[in-house]
């Protein structure tokens, strides 16, 4: 039997899981990785330092499961999407990777409007400063010397998958966040290239998230012990990984992810953008399909903020939370905006603070954690309307994320979206599994119907129907919530 392995980039860790051909978990390995913030709205990572916590956690399978390395046959990836790379000619890192959260380039996303109106129809969306092209006019403002030197862009799991078989590639969803590609057609785009004044021969081949992207390189094979051959696939955006993860490769399919950030992924059969309501819209990693992506900038991150405020753990808040909710007295919780990272979709103001609304000498500790939680799954409710505005369809949604685990916040989106929604068992591995079910078909493994494999059922939350007036009422009014500008950012874009 075969051994599959799937590495998962994320932005606060990186963990390699070696599959077999059930799909079972025979082991896996992590590491904890750090984002530097210089400045603020600044988030950057060493590209040195994801291979190497990749070929950590490697070598310790390898020290720790010899006989499984020894049948590995292919290899996935995911990995962390809209993350800066640029290379020199000997393709080493020019500098840090500006990752999807920096919002550094807010004023250069009006520029790129200016330049190119039509964007948001052709490439991912209208421009954000996570994407790569507000990021490449700020280089060209503030770094032009390294601009200068840059022979290569590559997107973070590219930059790994080059390590590993030493080969330069890249595939259609994580290029639709670059925003120097027409996402309907998965090609690269003159004009826009231009107008970013990117040469095309510093972008990498594209092929599919499926294909065989290379083989693993001989000094690696001799060091983890694997067999002489072991296929690379090209792999995916962690948010697609994720998607296929779970089974979801089908127009209808939607996956809710609840973690850091959060984040809305609605698989379609058409390319349907949607830039007026910041709807991100790309290829994704199944066949014929596209994934249109409604984005909560702070999700879990916003629950994480209120329990170092309060000395307390997201599990104790959420737990507090959910009892507050029981209780009735929503009349009585603050009303607020988690937008602590600034917001996409569906306003495009990654300037945005957050905001907390009615506070009174009774609002306890419960009572602000519901109200994070609330504020969330609101902003959810948002990124599902401008979808659905855009023709996306919602038929079979599932939780997915450490937020899955909580019945209030699946309850209250199950209610506002007035749908059933399943949580996956084994969800908390399926960027892993969505990466490995790549590296199978690349190998030769399987076809490409593996992707829309269902994972077993753990858990379903229904639509409360005494829930449903009150979360609506409270809807509306959430809306009328002023978005304040952060101070620093204020600052930035006038300036």
């Amino acid at each position: 039997m075969s051994v599959w392995a799937g590495i998962d980039m994320g932005t606060s860790g990186i963990k390699v899981a070696l599959f077999d051909d059930g799909e079972s978990l025979l082991a896996a390995a992590s590491r904890r990785i750090e984002v530097q913030r210089l400045h603020p709205g600044w988030s950057e990572q060493s590209p040195a330092m994801w291979w190497d916590n990749v070929a950590a956690c490697f070598d310790e399978l390898a020290a720790d499961q010899p006989g499984l390395m020894a049948r590995l046959a292919g290899i996935g990836l995911s990995g962390q999407m809209l993350g800066l790379v640029l290379l020199d000619e000997t393709h080493a890192p020019l500098r840090p990777a500006m990752l999807w959260n920096d919002q550094r380039a807010l004023a250069e996303c009006d520029e790129l409007l200016r330049r190119v109106p039509d964007i948001g129809r052709r490439a991912d969306g209208a421009p954000d400063p996570g994407l790569i092209g507000p990021k490449l006019i700020w280089m060209a403002r503030h770094e032009p010397d390294i601009l200068a030197r840059a022979r290569m862009l590559l997107l973070p799991k590219d930059f790994v998958r080059l390590q590993l078989t030493g080969t330069i590639l890249s595939e259609p969803t994580d290029g639709g966040g670059t925003m120097l590609m027409d996402n309907a057609s998965s090609t690269w785009d003159p004009e826009l290239c231009r107008a970013l004044d990117w040469d095309m021969a510093r972008l990498p081949e594209m092929v599919n998230p499926w294909d065989e992207a290379g083989q693993l390189r001989a000094d690696l094979a001799a060091r983890w012990g694997t067999p002489a051959r072991v296929a690379v696939a090209a792999g995916t955006g962690d948010n697609m990984a994720c998607t296929i993860g779970v089974g979801a490769a089908k127009p209808g399919d939607v996956v809710i992810t609840i973690g850091t950030s959060g984040v809305v992924n609605a698989v379609d059969g058409a390319f349907h953008p949607a830039p007026e309501a910041a709807v991100l819209t790309a290829p994704h990693a199944a066949p014929a399909a596209f994934i249109s992506m409604g984005v909560v900038m702070s999700a879990t991150a916003s629950l994480d903020w209120l329990a170092n405020l309060t000395g307390s753990s997201a599990a104790a808040l959420a737990g507090e939370a959910e009892h507050y909710g029981s209780g009735g007295n929503w009349d009585s919780a603050p009303l607020m905006r988690p937008s602590l990272s600034g917001i996409r979709t569906p306003h495009n103001r990654p300037d945005v603070a957050g905001l907390i609304d009615g506070i009174t000498l009774t609002s306890d500790r419960a009572a602000m954690a519901f109200a994070v939680m609330e504020g969330v799954a609101y902003q959810v409710a948002d990124c599902a309307a401008a979808q659905q505005r855009a023709g996306v369809a919602f038929d079979n949604i599932r939780l997915v994320g450490g937020g899955s685990r909580s019945k209030l916040w699946g309850e209250m989106i199950a209610t506002l979206l007035n749908k059933p929604i399943t949580v996956p068992d084994g969800a908390a591995l399926a960027a892993n599994l969505g990466a490995a079910r790549l590296g199978r078909i690349a190998a030769g493994g399987a076809e490409t119907d593996l992707l829309a494999r269902p994972l077993p059922i753990a858990a379903e939350w229904q639509a409360r129907d005494e829930w449903r007036t009150r979360l609506q009422d409270r809807l509306a009014l959430w809306r009328e919530l002023p978005m304040i500008a952060a101070p620093s950012l204020r600052k930035q874009k006038s300036s």
